[in-house]
């Protein structure tokens, strides 16, 4: 029983002027958004990062990805499965493997074609702007990175802006 690799392009930048990038967003998607909060627990892995995300209505997800740590849009490659008890899988994770970094958020969800918008609200860290552009299988990256390179110029976000890691990356950088 094999678990194949989804792939996304995509780009995580800071946030300048958090309510004219949410009118913005909205305009573009023609939708209010979806709030979502997630609390996101890493574990110290060899390779890629592995986290278990758990959501306020108690399900969560075990999230493996590897991603090159560079600005600007980069190509990530992830498997996510859903998990019945989250509380059991980080027990049997924290003891194996060790817990890197905790992240928690209040993620705002829009959707522009294939490219999932979120505006996240990370706690302790600040205010940021995340887009995926979900490939479908046997896609061509250059669709991606094209649609994320339009979508980021109409929402005004500088190539200045752009950061080359994950969050719990940025937590760790900034709790040295």
């Amino acid at each position: 029983m094999g678990c194949s690799m989804a792939a996304n392009i995509e780009i995580k930048a800071r946030v300048r002027d958090w309510d004219d990038l949410r009118q913005r967003t909205a305009r573009l998607s023609g939708s209010a958004g979806e709030l979502i909060e997630q609390d996101d627990i890493f574990y110290t892995v060899p390779r890629g990062r592995l986290k278990l995300r758990l959501f306020a209505t108690g399900r969560g997800e075990l999230i493996y990805y590897e991603r090159p740590d560079s600005p600007g849009a980069r190509a990530s490659d992830y498997t996510i499965v859903p998990v019945a008890d989250p509380g059991a899988l980080h027990a049997v994770l924290a003891a194996a493997l060790g817990v890197r970094g905790r992240v928690r958020k209040r993620r705002w969800l829009y959707q522009v074609g294939q490219t999932r918008v979120h505006l996240d609200e990370v706690e302790d860290l600040g205010r940021f702007l995340e887009l995926e552009y979900v490939l479908q299988p046997g896609e061509a990256r250059d669709n991606g990175f094209r649609a994320v390179a339009q979508i980021q110029a109409q929402l005004g976000i500088a190539d200045e802006d752009l950061l080359d890691t994950a969050y719990v990356d940025l937590m760790a950088r900034a709790h040295r």
